[in-house]
Formats: C-alpha cells, sequence, structure tokens
C-alpha cells in the first residue's frame, strides 16, 4: 500500500511538471512596447510601401515562419510571394517562445533593406559588367514591439 501511495504521488509530480512547460500565448501577449496600430499594414505589402528608401518606420503584420533565437528576438517573418523579413529585437533582453512560430503577429520598428553583392563582385569597376550586375535585397527589420494577434 505504501509503495502504491508513492507511485501514484511521483506520477502526479510528474504531469504537473511537464504541465508547467507549455507556454501559453493568448491574443494580444506583447514583447517588448506595445506597437502602434494606427498606421499597419501587410508585410507582403512592405517592399512596396518603400519603395526607393532603404529604412522607414512601419507597423506591419504577418505570420511568424521560424523563431530561429530565441534570447534576443531574432525571428523570421512571411513577406509573401516566397520572400521573407529577418527580424530581430532592437532590445537584446527580450526572449521569445519558440511557440510563436505559425502565429500572426504585429510588430513595429524600423524596416531596411539589406545589400548583398552577388558573385561578380571582382568586375564590380567594369562598365561591361555593371548593367548586368543586380545587388540581392534582403528586407530586415529592427522590432520595438511584438504583440500576438491570432
Amino acid at each position: 500500500m505504501k509503495y502504491v501511495i508513492l507511485n501514484l504521488l511521483l506520477l502526479l509530480t510528474g504531469f504537473n511538471a511537464l504541465a508547467q512547460k507549455k507556454v501559453a500565448l493568448p491574443h494580444g501577449m506583447v514583447y517588448g512596447s506595445k506597437p502602434s496600430t494606427v498606421a499597419m499594414m501587410q508585410a507582403s505589402k512592405l517592399e512596396a510601401f518603400m519603395g526607393n528608401r532603404t529604412r522607414t518606420s512601419a507597423s506591419i503584420s504577418g505570420k511568424v515562419i521560424k523563431v530561429t533565437k530565441p534570447k534576443g528576438g531574432w525571428f523570421t517573418l512571411d513577406a509573401g510571394n516566397g520572400r521573407t523579413i529577418a527580424a530581430h529585437f532592437k532590445n537584446y533582453n527580450v526572449t521569445l517562445p519558440k511557440e510563436l512560430k505559425g502565429r500572426e503577429v504585429i510588430i513595429s520598428g524600423v524596416a531596411f533593406k539589406q545589400f548583398t553583392a552577388d558573385d561578380q563582385q571582382q568586375l564590380a569597376g567594369s562598365r561591361e559588367h555593371a548593367v548586368k550586375t543586380n545587388p540581392k535585397k534582403r528586407l530586415m527589420f529592427e522590432v520595438v514591439g511584438l504583440m500576438v494577434n491570432k
């Protein structure tokens, strides 16, 4: 009888320990400061909104593809048409849970284009290759605030 009660007690505390590890992400949960939703746009429209500018302040909504690094808040956001936005928090002390993957979020901060050179970099001064080379643009986002939307 003593061993049955002891086993039952150990079993219940084991289930309790497993239940505490799950992180609930309710609608409206905020990381960093609360983002403004006044001039919010979809993440797929961010590049068109930026136009020729390399940096701009914006509030966007989109779906989190992956939390790449929880410490510092590094994640990837879906920008539509196979494009992604690499985002990270300005404040490194923010820690995001991995359960954010697949959730709809609203983020605010500074969007910028990061230019990377192509394979023909050694021919950059040559006039014949100047027309052909086109630097690749990558969208980055420095997040000030994130709110779980759905």
